[in-house]
């Protein structure tokens, strides 16, 4: 089967990675979701946020992974354009085994 995978990067820092978890699980209903939490990682500003033992940061990357048919990914990033910043979205192929 054919789907479509869309990663999301954010920070935890504003709990965004929350209300869209929220969104693609009560009002998509999507196939299935995972959220990771990465221990360092920077974009495009180039400020780096990392965890370690002295400076426990709570601004970590995040991503947020989710499929199902291309349709219904596309109609799900059109209605997260009002949370995800813009360029913070990514999508391929795969196929279900």
């Amino acid at each position: 089967m054919n789907v479509t995978v869309a990663r999301i990067y954010v920070t935890e820092g504003k709990h965004v990675y929350e209300k869209i978890f929220k969104r693609l699980h009560d009002e998509h209903k999507v196939n299935g979701v995972t959220v990771f939490r990465g221990i360092s990682g920077f974009g495009r500003s180039g400020e780096e946020h990392s965890a370690d033992l002295l400076a426990m940061s709570f601004d970590l990357p995040v991503i947020i992974e989710f499929f199902d048919n291309d349709e219904k990914v596309q109609a799900v990033i059109q209605s997260l354009n009002d949370i995800v910043p813009k360029c913070h979205i990514m999508t391929y192929a795969a196929q279900l085994r």
